[in-house]
């Protein structure tokens, strides 16, 4: 399956803030904050009473517009609630960038959201939450499914952790290996993949390690519970002044004539082979893209 964006234009997706739809203040905060993509939670973050009003909320912020570049995805309710078929079929013909879906077990999931959002007749790109030990479990299975819509995986380690009766620490090390294996799924199916939130948002320090790890890991980005974890994911999730820097050093190189038909070369006292340049152009592409954002 071929991945969804090219390297030559890659959607920014560092940072990526999940916000109550039922506060209408977080509605339009989230319209100034510098992250890149904003999730309108309809699930957990709010109250059964509310979960109504909160659907409304989020249509009429949709229509409004106002987000700017940030990419906007909203967290539906799931189909197994009283809320979440609302949510899909009301959410989709507003037409936000994405539709987040929670608890997904299989391929048999997807393709019911799948079938909901396409009776709509909307295009909305289908993002799903990997947060249960079955998805675990089918990762191979769901990372092949076929479809267009099917755009974007999230981890949910909260939840995860809870199923498992497992302990969540800073340094997340009973969950590593399950989550280099959830990158490498997202990855044979060409989909994008975001780490799962920091609980502890006063923490910067417990913050920017899982950042660090993450990156190391291959993920996207993060998603994020408050506003002030912001500055941090974008900034970690930005390749490095020496990465850009070794990363034009390769790309030049092999635009030099008598390289040209070279597949391995010598860059900087190491060789590079073509699957090198190939990661180069990437990076450079994200900063070139991140360049752009701020400026």
């Amino acid at each position: 399956m071929q991945d969804h964006e090219s390297a030559g234009s890659p959607r920014l997706r560092r940072s990526a803030l999940y916000l109550p739809a039922s506060n209408a203040r977080a509605l339009r905060k989230a319209q100034s904050l510098p992250c890149d993509v904003v999730i309108l939670d309809l699930e957990d973050a709010v109250a059964p009473d509310l979960k109504d009003a909160a659907r409304g909320a989020v249509i009429a912020a949709i229509k409004q517009g106002g987000f700017g570049p940030r990419e906007l995805v909203v967290r539906c309710n799931g189909l197994d609630t009283p809320w979440g078929a609302d949510d899909v079929e009301q959410v989709a013909r507003a037409a936000p960038d994405a539709l987040l879906v929670p608890k997904i077990h299989g391929p048999a999931d997807l393709a019911r959201y799948e079938a909901m959002i396409a009776a709509t007749g909307s295009n909305v790109a289908l993002w799903a939450m990997i947060e249960t030990c079955a998805a675990f479990l089918g990762l191979a299975d769901i990372a092949r499914y076929e479809s267009r819509r099917f755009a974007g995986m999230v981890l949910g380690l909260n939840d995860l952790a809870l199923e498992m009766r497992a302990r969540l620490s800073t340094d997340r090390r009973i969950f590593l290996p399950m989550m280099a294996q959830a990158v490498v799924a997202a990855r044979v199916g060409g989909r994008h993949i975001l780490d799962g939130v920091y609980n502890a948002f006063g923490d910067p320090g417990g913050l920017a390690a899982q950042c660090r790890e993450a990156v190391e890991l291959g993920f996207d980005g993060k998603t994020l519970i408050h506003p002030a974890q912001i500055e941090i994911c974008n900034d970690l999730f930005a390749p490095a002044p020496d990465e850009i820097e070794r990363a034009r050093g390769i790309v030049e190189a092999f635009a030099r004539p008598e390289h040209a038909a070279l597949g391995a070369i010598n860059v900087g006292s190491a060789m590079v082979e073509r699957l090198h340049l190939r990661e180069a152009r990437r990076v450079m592409a994200l900063a070139d893209a991140i360049a752009r954002r701020e400026g």
